[in-house]
């Protein structure tokens, strides 16, 4: 059971506006953990809807049309447009996804769906990925909308379901179903950018302008099914394990995108260290916990991740599976594929679960001035740094529609916060003043994009 769903009303006095929507993001966001959205990946137990139903009502009560869609009973999604001052501008969207991750409630410290507040930290699956800026979208329209201020251009707000999935009943469902809602609309922002880390004693906020590819691939290794006390020297099992053993253990090249050269040129700047990247021990030096990030954003990786194969002691099977977790930079993906086809060997086929496309895109433009100003109204004189992430967004998906995706979900974090750890974690939270500096962040973006 959750809380019933608060009625923050829309008659907050002028003065108190912004402390109302201060407050209301931090409420927001602990409801929005209360609620049990794991997406399991199996399309058996959609979990979106109690979500997606709390947001659609938020959004309704300042007057707003919400478009309220199912590719699935319980994948639920909902879209909303806000009016700009100059409709022929092209729109912006702002997105966030519903679902989270399973937790195991016995390896964390507090219940992950509790939303309890410890240590100035609000706690829960999905309070980094990503229920925080679902909260500060929610909180900073809301205030937007009661203000009467209208933006430069119209806005167009989605949460979609299923993206720790993939997306195929959310955000590609949503594109290819559903495109005619995004009309206009050139640019996006969504999760895991704008947040703060430590660099030599100077705090910079990092922008995604691009992300890693995503092929969750499935090895499938052929033999001669027999008895497990016969000498078999065409073992599908023995096969797999070959193969699994060679891909998890390549040494994928170093290649620099223009996006990471763009981050350590920046970084340099910054420290006056030289970064070499293929130091990892430096590179933790200097970055921190961002390093698990970078790291990965230097070269292909690709990661086994699942085994399957067999079904009793003494019988040898006629196929074996593994899954691997394979992620490759913009412009690499026939390289890695091909690297793989040829370390899976003969007798292994590659097929392809889940794909979705690599990103890289110019830190440059009027909406990323824009990211810039709202971060350095409240933080003066901070960096500000472009990145690439290593894993995806459903920024892939609306790519589809020629819309150029950033990561802007701006937090400024304590130092000594592992943040980047907590994507899929134990402990995962967010700190209540973070929530609280982003949602001023936000609606200063969305009122001056």
């Amino acid at each position: 059971m959750t809380d019933p769903i608060p009625s923050f009303g829309a008659g907050s006095s002028v003065s108190g506006a912004a402390a109302a929507a201060e407050a209301e993001v931090v409420d927001i966001c602990r409801h929005l953990l209360r609620i049990d959205s794991s997406n399991y990946g199996d399309n058996a137990r959609p979990s979106e809807r109690e979500a997606a139903e709390y947001a659609a009502t938020l959004l309704s009560e300042v007057g707003l049309d919400v478009e309220f869609l199912e590719s699935a009973p319980g994948r639920s999604t909902l879209v909303t447009r806000i009016s700009g001052e100059d409709p022929s501008r092209p729109a912006l969207l702002v997105h966030g996804h519903l679902d989270v991750v399973p937790a195991a409630a016995e390896d964390w410290q507090v219940h992950p769906f509790s939303g309890e507040e410890r240590g100035g930290c609000l706690w829960g699956r999905g309070a980094v990925d990503m229920k925080g800026m679902d909260a500060m979208i929610l909180a900073s329209v809301r205030d937007l909308v009661r203000s009467g201020a209208r933006p430069r251009r119209d806005v167009v707000v989605a949460f979609v379901a299923d993206e720790e999935a993939g997306g195929d009943q959310g955000g590609r469902w949503l594109v290819r179903n559903h495109g005619d809602l995004f009309e206009g609309v050139s640019e996006a922002v969504s999760e895991v950018g704008g947040y703060s880390v430590e660099l030599a004693g100077r705090r910079a906020y990092l922008v995604q302008t691009g992300e890693k590819g995503l092929a969750w691939l499935r090895l499938v290794a052929h033999g001669r099914a027999g008895h497990g006390s016969q000498i078999n020297d065409d073992n599908a099992v023995t096969r797999l394990a070959a193969a699994v053993a060679r891909i998890g253990s390549h040494p994928w090249p170093l290649e620099i995108t223009p996006t990471v050269r763009a981050f350590l040129d920046g970084v340099e700047e910054i420290t006056g260290v030289p970064l070499d990247p293929d130091d990892p021990d430096a590179l933790v030096e200097t970055l921190g916990t961002t390093a698990l990030f970078v790291g990965a954003t230097l070269r292909n990786t690709a990661n086994p991740t699942v085994l399957s194969g067999g079904y009793k002691d003494n019988v040898i099977p006629g196929t074996a599976s593994a899954s691997i977790d394979a992620r490759f930079l913009p412009g690499r993906e026939e390289q890695l594929m091909a690297t793989i086809r040829e370390l899976a060997g003969p007798g292994v086929d590659v097929l392809t679960d889940e794909h979705g496309v690599a990103l890289e895109t110019e830190f440059s433009g009027d909406l990323v001035d824009t990211m810039i100003g709202a971060l350095r109204h409240e933080d003066p004189g901070a960096a500000v740094l472009p990145y690439l992430l290593s894993a995806g967004t459903d920024n892939k998906h609306f790519s589809e529609l020629g819309i150029r995706g950033f990561g802007f979900a701006p937090l400024k974090l304590p130092p000594d916060l592992d943040f980047a750890g907590m994507f899929h974690g134990v402990d995962e939270r967010v700190p209540v003043d973070a929530l609280r500096f982003g949602l001023r962040v936000l609606h200063r973006f969305l009122r001056t994009a």
